[in-house]
C-alpha cells in the first residue's frame, strides 16, 4: 500500500516512515503543507498520514482544501495538538481517524489498515478470494489452508487486487500501489509478478482484461 506522510519534524519524519516500510507500507513523505496538498490532489494514496503543524500550510487547511476538492483518500491525522476541540475541529474537516504523539508504529500501521479495510467496504483484517487467504497484519498468504511463500512485491500486488476484488486494475495503478518515489520500475514488472504468483496459486485467481488491467474476482469474501 502507498500512502503519504506529511511530517516536518525531520528525525520523527524519518522514524516513521522506516517503521512503516517495515510494517510493509510504499511511503512518500513531504515536509510541508502546500507539498501535502499537491500530492493528495493528484496522487492515488491509499491513505494518508498528516501533521497538523505543517509549515507553508496547517494541516488543518490541508485537509479541508483536499475534502472540498472531493478527495476521498482516508486521512489519518498525527498531532501534538490533544485539545478536544482541536480533535473535533479535524473530524469536522473530514479526518478519518486521530493519533497524538507520540505513537506506537503497531498502533499506527494497524489504524492506517484499519482505514484502508473500510474505505473498500471490507471490514475484517483478513482477506479471502478463491480459497486464498491474505493477512495483512502478518503479511502471510495461504491457499486452502496452506501457507504460500511470496517476495514482498507479490504480496503487495496480491493485497492490493484482493481489496479491489471485483474491479479491474491498470498495469499503472497496480505499480501505483508497489513503488514509492524513486524507485525505478521495469517495464513488465507487474506482469512478472502476477506471472508468478498465478503459478503459486493458480491461474483463475488474477485474470486478464485486455487492454485495460487485471482482476482478482469477487467471491464474497472476506474471512
Amino acid at each position: 500500500m502507498r500512502i503519504l506522510l506529511a511530517e516536518d519534524d525531520t528525525l520523527l519524519g524519518d522514524g516513521l516512515r522506516a517503521g512503516l516500510r517495515q510494517a510493509g507500507f510504499q511511503v512518500d513523505w513531504v515536509r510541508d503543507g502546500a507539498a501535502a496538498e499537491r500530492e493528495l490532489r493528484a496522487q492515488p494514496y491509499a491513505a494518508a498520514v498528516l501533521d497538523l503543524g505543517l509549515p507553508l500550510m496547517d494541516g488543518l487547511d490541508v485537509l479541508a482544501s483536499v475534502r472540498r476538492a472531493g478527495t476521498t483518500v482516508p486521512v489519518l491525522v498525527l498531532t501534538a495538538r490533544d485539545a478536544v476541540p482541536d480533535r473535533v475541529r479535524g473530524l469536522d474537516l473530514g479526518a478519518d481517524d486521530y493519533v497524538v504523539k507520540p505513537v506506537d508504529l503497531d498502533e499506527l500501521a494497524a489504524r492506517l489498515r484499519a482505514l484502508v479495510r473500510r474505505a473498500h467496504g471490507q471490514p475484517q483484517e483478513q482477506l479471502q478470494v478463491q480459497g486464498v487467504q491474505l493477512d495483512p497484519a502478518a503479511r502471510t498468504v495461504a491457499r486452502d489452508g496452506q501457507a504460500v511463500a511470496l517476495s514482498t512485491r507479490e504480496f503487495d500486488l496480491l493485497h492490493a487486487l484482493m481489496l479491489n476484488a471485483g474491479r479491474v486494475l491498470s498495469r499503472e495503478q497496480l505499480e501505483q500501489h508497489l513503488y514509492s518515489w524513486g524507485r525505478e520500475v521495469e517495464s513488465n514488472a507487474v506482469e512478472v509478478h502476477i506471472h508468478h504468483l498465478r503459478k503459486k496459486l493458480g491461474a483463475e485467481l488474477i485474470q486478464t482484461v485486455r487492454g485495460v488491467g487485471y482482476l482478482c474476482p469477487k467471491s464474497g469474501s472476506v474471512a
